[in-house]
């Protein structure tokens, strides 16, 4: 799911890549999105965007002289699981371009688009962000860092540090990857209590004999929790690129997966926190740990490692498990129930809403012959436990 790097990276890229463009005519919206229309049309105007944690606002602004007058419109994007900007040719739009908005003439015709393949993602009208979300960790540190200082009698500090940091409350941009990463650093167990890992931050004070240099220093190579909020999604920008997922290139990926220490990597153990979402940590779990749940590790694959939005914690198996001879021929360990806990599931991205255990299905007797048409819901939106109704 993209994070506050990765909607960072996309107003880098939109600001980059319409600098020179002019834009016209209407914004056209693809039927089958549930999002407003967005009722702006202009003879000529100009494109520009700005990040704050999980949100990007995107602004039209009509140009001198362009048709019909008209003020600014403003835009506010939250990326849900899948969304981003691409920029293409307006005849070869790619699948699931949700909201397009295409270039004037003369020259070719292009189009900025905002492509969702699972459509969790969302835009309102106004350009106000969403209300209720704390101050930006990348932008916004020292704000940051005062709102969630200043708020540790809040419940949500009751609850352990691996939840508590995916509050947009408090946290605003800090996803399911960027919590594994901090946490790893500082060797904090993820099911602590927040509220016990944080309150030993109020009272950390630099010695007033130290030089401007040297609290730099001590800062750099010592920093705590809540500067790694804000550093570590530093890390990911200076990566470049448009962020991570394969879509946006093999080299941008692969920069990225070489950068994570562990999400998703080998080696690591894996729980789900009450969300549901899977937490990646090395080492005791914390006291807060969901009871009856045991950690699993990530094995390391002989092929190509996974990327983050894989985040399958083991292969799939078939209904039917090899037997103990073919095993053998095969190589593989015997199976135990050891290695397939209870209270885990294999998921497909760790941070979609977690899918039902699935029991044994009793066979029923067949009536009218007829199977019953399972019906299908389309845009179901997006579970997200971050203290906001939406990523």
């Amino acid at each position: 799911m993209p994070e506050g790097p990765e909607l960072h990276l996309a107003s880098h890229f939109v600001n980059e890549a319409c600098r020179e463009l002019v834009f016209g005519g209407c914004v056209e919206k693809s039927p089958v999105s549930r999002n407003p229309e967005v009722p702006f049309e202009s003879s000529a105007y100009s494109i520009s965007a700005l990040a704050r944690g999980k949100e990007l606002r995107l602004t039209l602004s009509p140009l001198p002289g362009a048709q019909p007058p008209r003020e600014p419109l403003a835009l506010v994007f939250r990326f849900g699981m899948t969304g981003s900007f691409q920029l293409v040719p307006s005849d070869a739009l790619p699948p699931h371009a949700h909201l397009r908005f295409y270039t004037a003439p003369p020259g070719p015709q292009l189009a900025l688009c905002f492509v969702d393949i699972r459509r969790f993602g969302r835009w309102d009208l106004g350009g106000e962000w969403q209300p209720g979300r704390g101050p930006c960790v990348l932008l916004e540190y020292e704000q940051f860092r005062e709102n969630v200082l200043r708020n540790l009698a809040d419940k949500a500090f009751d609850r352990p540090i691996c939840e508590a940091l995916l509050d947009q409350r408090f946290f605003n941009g800090i996803g399911n990857y960027l919590r594994a990463e901090i946490l790893y650093r500082l060797r904090i167990p993820p099911f602590e209590k927040a509220r016990t890992v944080l309150e030993a931050l109020q009272q950390r004070r630099p010695s007033p004999e130290l030089t401007l240099s040297q609290k730099i220093r001590a800062k750099l190579q010592n920093p705590d929790l809540l500067e790694l909020c804000h550093s570590v999604p530093k890390e990911v920008v200076q990566l470049g690129g448009k962020g991570y997922g394969s879509e946006s290139g093999e080299e941008d990926f692969a920069a990225f997966r070489t950068w994570l220490r562990c999400y998703s990597a080998p080696g690591m153990s894996s729980l789900r926190d009450r969300h549901g979402r899977t937490i990646w940590f090395q080492g005791d779990p914390g006291p807060l740990a969901p009871k009856g749940g045991k950690s699993r590790k990530k094995k390391k694959s002989q092929g190509a490692q996974q990327g983050p939005e894989d985040g399958v914690e083991d292969p799939p198996s078939s209904n039917k498990a090899p037997s103990r001879t073919r095993r053998a021929q095969r190589g593989l360990p015997e199976q135990t129930t050891a290695q397939v806990p209870e209270g885990t599931s294999l998921q497909r991205d760790p941070e979609a809403p977690p899918v039902p255990d699935k029991g044994k299905r009793r066979r029923r007797p067949a009536t009218s012959g007829r199977h019953r048409t399972r019906k299908i819901k389309a845009d179901t939106p997006s579970l997200e436990p971050e203290g906001t109704s939406a990523s």
